[in-house]
């Protein structure tokens, strides 16, 4: 059985930078429960599907970057590919209050289909471009709801996340976007960090490459010319934020503590 997992834009691209969206696409492929979760097409159009904005704002980034991009194509609904194999979300039956029909009664037999056919397919891909060089450095686009159903609105205009087994660039990146008064930005906010297994732990922190994952408010990038100026925006500030990495001691020098 295949179907498409991924889609890959400007591979040849030689810039270091690799642009990656997790959670591109509200896809249901038809081998999964005849193509629908048994969710309403509003429901699918929602964050808890996919990223809105998100795909259109990593393909201007990686242009503006001149470095490939990875997209999923498949909904994270149906299997997330942000999430370690062993995850209890890896396959989520209630998300923001929606009950999904389709992964009630999901097995681990069915996990293991969705598995093989979407989730190792894309993060294979996702490897492979990754170790095209030795230099590599890795920036993940989301987004995330402006707000969640019975909690507080959410303030910040964009989030930088980070782990602090290496946050180096995430650093670097926060210093740039805070000289912008006008922003509220996000320091491992709207989500903490980073989990075991997932996509950055994988491809980033167990290899020893630099990295940031981006989170930008949905409300921000909802149309092509906004996801097209935030590009145009991040792209010189990720440059300089790595330009600033590369000039600073190397982190282990950093956490050396020196003899009394």
């Amino acid at each position: 059985m295949v179907t498409t997992a991924y889609r890959i834009i400007g591979e040849n691209r030689p810039s270091r930078w690799l642009v990656t969206c997790d959670h591109a696409s509200n896809r249901v492929p038809a081998e999964i429960a005849g193509g629908s979760l048994g969710l309403s097409p509003a429901d699918m159009d929602r964050h808890i599907a996919y990223d809105p904005g998100a795909a259109g704002l990593a393909v201007a980034l990686a242009e503006g970057l001149d470095a490939p991009v990875i997209l999923s194509d498949f909904s994270r609904l149906v299997i997330d590919p942000n999430r370690g194999e062993d995850d209890p979300t890896l396959i989520m039956k209630l998300y923001d209050g929606t009950i999904i029909p389709a992964n009630r009664r999901v097995d681990a037999a069915e996990t293991a289909r969705r598995l093989e056919m979407l989730y190792r397919p894309y993060h294979a891909a996702y490897a492979r471009l990754a170790a095209r060089r030795p230099d590599t450095v890795i920036v993940a686009i989301h987004s995330f709801t402006p707000g969640l159903k019975g909690r507080p609105p959410r303030p910040w205009h964009i989030g930088v996340l980070h782990s602090h087994r290496d946050d180096r660039l995430s650093r670097a990146l926060l210093r740039r976007l805070g000289a912008d008064l006008n922003l509220c930005v996000g320091d491992n906010e709207p989500y903490a960090g980073h989990l075991p297994g997932d996509a950055i732990d994988r491809h980033a922190l167990q290899p020893g490459r630099h990295n940031t994952l981006i989170e930008l408010r949905q409300d921000l990038i909802a149309t092509a010319a906004a996801q097209q100026s935030w590009a145009a925006r991040l792209a010189p500030l990720l440059q300089a934020a790595l330009d600033d990495v590369d000039r600073s001691p190397p982190m282990s020098a950093q956490r050396e503590t020196p003899n009394e």
